[in-house]
């Protein structure tokens, strides 16, 4: 498969919408921030140490498997879903490693980086780990709706499988060792993506925030750290990594989730008892737009998008797929849609063509659950 090819496939199993309490929680994510013993940490690397963290980083992974008839198989011994594919950036042009950062697949800031860097990912995309970003290794697990110990486990399956043949840099007391000392000692960061639609249209979110804060959870944008919110969709994340075991931070960081999620609940409940008219109003004119529209921005399409969300999980819009929002915040963004245009288009152009696929999208999401032919 080539990178062209990772880019255009359909978005990835953790943007399905079937995860628990999936009408606000999006995706959970778990990520491993692992760094080999002897080697400086990738800020401190030179040309020729990145190449070794790349390629022990590729002979750790599995062989690819095949059944009898000669078909691979689909999961690999190691309960891992689906074969295990290294690639390197460089590999990429600068525009599909964008859209690999809108894919979630790699950060912001892996994405300036060219020589010595490289990205590991599954068949379904719920595993990609990070090589030679901030540590050598950032392993990334994706999963749908609220499953923190899911993601947890298939983290643990992948760590434990590359820990057999890499020797990781760990202290006794310290734990796991760290580029950022904010990360040292479990280096876990967990967190779950989460679209609060009324918390922001009651204003409520920010008291919200300020609280979490209190609590050792922080709230990012979108796309993790330093990233603006976008479509009334936000990270909640552990802020802690050091002095406390892994189960003790997911536990708590899942009690934290459903608070913010109940908030949210309770805010849609209230907001529609009390504002019924005004509630279908917008969720109506954002469902007319984006269904009319032959032309609209990233920014005006992720506030719509956001209001039909809201009016499919409060029954308004029944006859479209919560599936068609979530793939469409990666389908519609810049990048992705660059590059499955296979030319690069000016802002007038993408805004046309975003508008085009968000029309056929959704009503191809109605189709479906009309069971009849577009």
């Amino acid at each position: 498969m080539t990178p062209t090819d990772i880019v255009k496939r359909p978005a990835g199993r953790w943007l399905a919408g079937t995860g628990p309490v999936s009408d606000v929680a999006l995706s959970t994510r778990v990520r491993l921030a692992r760094n080999l013993a002897d080697l400086p940490f990738p800020s401190r690397l030179n040309a020729a140490g990145a190449e070794e963290a790349v390629s022990r980083v590729k002979s750790a992974l599995p062989a690819r498997t095949e059944d009898p008839a000669g078909a691979p198989k689909t999961a690999s011994p190691e309960g891992l879903p689906g074969k295990l594919q290294l690639y390197r950036l460089s590999a990429f042009t600068p525009l599909e490693r964008l859209a690999l950062v809108e894919k979630h697949l790699i950060s912001p800031q892996h994405a300036r980086r060219e020589s010595g860097a490289a990205v590991v990912l599954s068949d379904d995309e719920s595993v990609s780990i990070m090589v030679n970003e901030e540590d050598h290794l950032r392993i990334q697990c994706l999963v749908s709706g609220l499953e923190l110990e899911e993601a947890w486990q298939l983290a643990c399956r992948v760590d434990d499988l590359l820990e057999r043949k890499l020797d990781y840099a760990f202290d006794p007391q310290l734990g796991y060792l760290t580029a950022c000392p904010s990360n040292t000692g479990t280096g876990m960061r967990a967190s779950v993506m989460v679209h609060l639609p009324a918390l922001v249209m009651t204003h409520q979110h920010g008291a919200i925030f300020n609280a979490l804060a209190k609590v050792g959870v922080v709230v990012r944008g979108l796309y993790g750290e330093g990233t603006e919110a976008s479509g009334n969709i936000f990270q909640v994340s552990n802020q802690t990594t050091l002095g406390q075991p892994e189960q003790e931070v997911l536990s708590h960081l899942m009690g934290v989730s459903m608070q913010v999620i109940e908030h949210e609940r309770a805010a849609r409940e209230r907001l529609f008892r009390e504002h019924p008219d005004l509630v279908e109003d917008r969720v109506w004119r954002a469902y007319g737009i984006l269904t009319s529209a032959r032309s609209i921005s990233s920014q005006e399409a992720m506030s719509l998008l956001s209001d039909l969300r809201l009016g499919i999980d409060l029954r308004v819009i029944p006859h479209v797929e919560a599936r068609v929002f979530n793939e469409l915040l990666v389908q519609i963004s810049p990048a992705h849609l660059q590059v499955v245009e296979g030319r690069d288009l000016e802002t007038g152009q993408r805004d046309i063509r975003r508008a085009a696929l968000i029309r056929q999208r959704i009503k191809g999401g109605e189709a479906r659950r009309l069971d009849v032919k577009p």
